[in-house]
């Protein structure tokens, strides 16, 4: 497995590349739905390249940055028996070797990204997008591979793209859930139990919702 840590040697692993290269960007702890995405990568490109880094801009001060799982060996062993052999691993100082303060930094449509999730966490998708741009020019692919789980996210990511001219294709990779239908994220690590017995629910609570509208909209058509 090719693993770069800095901008210039994987720009040169770019520039020798032929065909088409899809960037699937995480931030680490990988599970099924990344992987999911990986192999939805692999069907559209003929390269694909796997970036884990976990961006402190898109963390709010009170957030869970330091606690964030890292689990890169883990990771990168799961990439490979996934059949990925390219991953970029940046760190700080790479991604803001002149640190997180006055830096030039993406802002998104305010439309998209100052409700729902972006009520609750000012700044986060600045950095997302930030962080997004960084990886594009980094890397340089035709593909995007981004997952319908953060829709949100992916919404303001196929606007900013269109709204700087970014000659990139977004590539949607529908929404992977764990056996009992909760969605599969990094985050329910911080389950506790009792937590993840109830947090399945909400799932099955929207899925039975959209069930009674469809039946409503049926019985309304006869």
């Amino acid at each position: 497995m090719a693993i770069f840590k800095d901008i210039a040697g994987l720009r040169q692993w770019r520039q020798n590349l032929r065909g088409t290269l899809a960037l699937v960007p995480t931030m680490g702890n990988l599970h099924d739905g990344h992987l999911a995405l990986v192999k939805l990568a692999a069907t559209r490109a003929e390269q694909v390249l796997v970036s884990i880094y976990v961006n402190p801009l898109q963390f709010g001060p009170q957030e869970d940055f330091a606690n964030y799982p890292r689990t890169l060996d883990q990771d990168l062993q799961r990439l490979q028996e996934a059949g990925c052999q390219t991953v970029f691993t940046p760190d700080d100082g790479l991604m803001y070797p002149r640190g997180r303060q006055d830096i030039s930094v993406v802002m998104p449509p305010r439309s998209l990204s100052t409700v729902l999730c972006g009520a609750s966490r000012p700044g986060h998708f600045v950095g997302v997008c930030t962080v997004l741009n960084k990886l594009l020019h980094m890397a340089s692919p035709e593909i995007l591979v981004l997952g319908e789980k953060d829709y949100q996210q992916l919404r303001i990511v196929q606007q900013m793209l269109s709204d700087l001219n970014l000659n990139v294709q977004v590539l949607p990779g529908p929404l992977q859930r764990e056996p009992d239908g909760l969605a599969y994220s990094s985050r329910n690590t911080f389950l506790s139990l009792a937590e993840r017995q109830v947090a399945p629910l909400l799932a099955a609570t929207l899925f039975d919702l959209a069930r009674r509208r469809k039946t409503r909209h049926i019985c309304a058509a006869d």
